[in-house]
């Protein structure tokens, strides 16, 4: 009965987190301390030469297109990303400029789609923490009706008892992880900074 009380004691503690208040009301699914931003701004990590058209073309240029999904992709090392950046610009000859626009075009539309996708995952990744409270909610409900019943089996009770106890620590360990997943879309933007600074400097 101990262990019963003490597991009840803390989803009357833990359950109320998934339905506790968003740090922005108008977004009620997002769980971060960071405001929510749809998108980023060129004007915060860009301070080269206008773009112009260089978003619409650089899709087209097979190697800019090589490159932006290389300098991107999180698995590839900033420092490293930076290296490979500042290499292909200095071999760009008199078309440094314009491939240095294409690049960065083509790096800020890569990584703003990327971080407005991780974004989405974490408001889907909320909704589903709070459905999946609702659940162990029932459950504690249920297992409180099982025993204040005074002939319920106790077979019944412990299975329901460790199930909830169970779905309560998978609970506890993805809130614990959206801390961590709150911080990718800030990673996402210090990368589009990096590599803008990289990419201007190459220009100087």
């Amino acid at each position: 009965m101990r262990r019963r009380a003490l597991l009840l004691a803390l989803l009357a503690a833990l359950l109320p987190a998934a339905s506790a208040g968003a740090a922005d009301r108008r977004h009620p699914d997002w769980p971060c301390v960071q405001a929510r931003v749809q998108e980023m701004s060129v004007a915060a990590v860009w301070a080269g030469p206008a773009l112009g058209d260089a978003t619409a073309r650089w899709d087209s240029d097979a190697k800019i297109k090589d490159l932006v999904a290389r300098l991107a992709a999180r698995r590839t090392p900033i420092e490293e990303a930076q290296k490979m950046a500042a290499a292909f610009l200095a071999a760009s000859g008199d078309a440094k400029q314009d491939k240095a626009k294409l690049v960065f075009a083509g790096l800020f539309d890569t990584l703003n789609r990327l971080r407005s996708e991780v974004i989405a995952g974490i408001e889907r990744y909320t909704r589903r923490q709070r459905e999946f409270a609702e659940r162990i909610r029932a459950s504690t409900l249920k297992l409180h009706a099982l025993q204040d019943a005074p002939d319920s089996p106790s077979k019944e009770v412990e299975e329901l008892t460790n199930q909830v106890e169970w779905e309560t620590r998978i609970f506890e360990d993805r809130r614990r992880t959206i801390a961590y997943v709150c911080e990718v879309p800030a990673l996402i933007e210090r990368r589009a900074f990096a590599l803008g600074r990289t990419i201007q400097e190459a220009l100087e």
